[in-house]
């Protein structure tokens, strides 16, 4: 499992180390790392170390400290480096081993700005070292202009020193400008920035320092979970069991304008590993559901006469069915676990439970808020994603996850967790049903074996989140299974859902 934290948590982490003196063996650490990051793209890249060009990018703080040490170190290997001093001034230390191993040094003022955009835009490498996990809003003054320039320049391979500048390393807000790097060389910990949007947007490929605070961290602030950890908790049945132990899902979607919802929501269930799925709903729906999954038991019978262990409710829903509106109601008031979604989220009370999990995409969470009395459009939630999820959580008293390229899980106890294995093609009519029928069908089988979390370190309180982060995880695997680079359908992610769990 990959465990996340925000800036606030890592420098309470480094503060005894710093009161120890051991400040400057962690910096040195960080540069090694990051020296070495660099080394291993080129030679992926089939590029001589040699002569080949390096810009750092350095603050005055420590991050620019970082950086500076790094490319010293790089120069010794024979790399041709520039330091660019976006303050005009640089920590002490790193640039006077930057000196001395022989690199280029340039304080930026306006009247070199072009002069420096051209030559960091020509490097093969730029690091970027201007501001830290420690910086509030982005990039001022000349920096920023630099930044924005070479952003328009493209340069070519960007390695972003700890976190890219201008990104919130606690919430992932993105300040611009910022420079999008291809690969964030990042130390201690993962920063929880890092791995949400839009902070992911510019992080690229996230690689983790150790430096040696490692076992003082304290309880992540996000965590995201791993092929080890899927392999782990989604437990293979037992040799003797049956349906009922494998889980059965009640399902309340569709409507005669979106039919084809319920019948992706139920191929993902049974995809999942559904035991059993059980359809209420309109019957021309029914009958659809019927040809299209023969195993689907469908019925027009009421919530509290299905024996089921868990609901998916809202996938395709019509608001002017009031049927299906109460089912969804008197499901997400059963006490059972229950996956709501789409047209399910306007029809529920303001309030729930934890066991209820909301999937919201952008739009439909800033709808829920604005409902709650909290004034965000989509644009808001998109530029601040976790705190909006956080948000969401801690009003509904429900588990939210928000669909997008970074899937985010929120808890009312504090629990968080972001998956990420998808792919932009998944981004498609119906993928959003078969992922709450993923989350059904774990729903089903998982929500009630607390022992099975407590057992692997989760909070069985909490398991909820863990379990719809695992969905989003598998499903996020099936359709980058199912894309294999191209464009993808809802349908080919549901059939590649069994292949993803095969292999755990």
């Amino acid at each position: 499992m990959i465990s996340a934290y925000t800036g606030t948590q890592i420098r309470e982490t480094e503060k005894s180390f710093l009161d120890n003196g051991v400040g400057a063996v962690l910096m040195q650490r960080a540069a090694y790392g990051l020296a070495n990051a660099v080394v291993r793209e080129l030679r992926g890249g089939r590029q001589r170390l040699y002569g080949a060009s390096v810009t750092v990018l350095a603050g005055k703080g420590n991050n620019g400290g970082d950086g500076l040490f790094a490319a010293a170190m790089l120069a010794r290997r024979g790399l041709r480096t520039t330091a660019v001093l976006t303050a005009g001034d640089a920590h002490p230390e790193g640039l006077a081993a930057f000196k001395k191993a022989g690199g280029r040094v340039v304080r930026l003022t306006p009247e070199n700005m072009a002069e420096a955009t051209a030559a960091a835009a020509a490097s093969g490498v730029v690091i970027d070292a201007v501001l830290g996990t420690g910086a509030q809003g982005g990039l001022r003054g000349p920096a920023a202009e630099l930044v924005e320039a070479l952003g328009r320049a493209r340069p070519g391979l960007v390695v972003a020193c700890d976190i890219p500048s201008g990104v919130d390393a606690d919430t992932g807000e993105a300040h611009a400008p910022v420079l999008r790097a291809e690969l964030t060389v990042t130390f201690g910990a993962a920063k929880a920035g890092l791995l949400a949007d839009p902070g992911a947007d510019f992080a690229g490929r996230v690689q983790v320092v150790p430096i040696g605070i490692e076992a003082g961290l304290p309880w992540p602030a996000l965590c995201r979970f791993e092929a080890g950890d899927l392999s782990a908790l989604l437990a293979r049945p037992e040799r003797r069991a049956h349906k009922y132990s494998r889980g059965v899902l009640g399902v309340v979607a569709g409507s005669s304008a979106y039919p084809g919802a319920a019948v992706l929501a139920c191929k993902g269930a049974l995809a999942a590993g559904a035991g059993m799925v059980r359809y209420l709903g309109p019957p021309d729906v029914a009958d659809l559901v019927r040809q299209a999954c023969p195993e689907i038991v469908c019925s027009a019978g009421t919530v509290a006469g299905t024996h089921v262990q868990a609901w998916l409710v809202g996938s395709g829903l019509d608001d002017s069915d009031e049927q299906q509106l109460q089912r969804a109601r008197d499901a997400a008031d059963s006490g059972l676990p229950t996956i709501a979604d789409a047209g399910a989220l306007p029809a529920l009370p303001d309030v729930l439970a934890p066991q209820v999990i909301l999937t919201p995409h952008a739009g439909e969470l800033a709808s829920l808020l604005q409902r709650l009395g909290v004034g965000l459009d989509r644009a808001a939630v998109e530029a601040s994603t976790l705190s909006a999820v956080r948000r969401a959580a801690g009003l509904t008293e429900a588990t939210v996850l928000l669909k997008g390229a970074t899937t985010l899980v929120a808890s009312p106890f504090q629990d968080f967790y972001s998956q990420a294995e998808g792919t932009p093609w998944m981004a498609t009519a119906g993928s959003g049903d078969v992922l709450a029928g993923v989350i059904g069908a774990l729903l089903a089988r998982l929500g009630a074996d607390v022992g099975h979390f407590a057992e692997r370190g989760i909070d069985p309180d909490a398991r909820w989140g863990a379990i719809a982060a695992m969905a989003a995880s598998v499903h996020g695997r099936a359709g980058s299974l199912a894309s294999a680079g191209g464009p993808v359908t809802a349908s080919a992610i549901s059939d590649a859902v069994p292949e993803v769990l095969r292999t755990m």
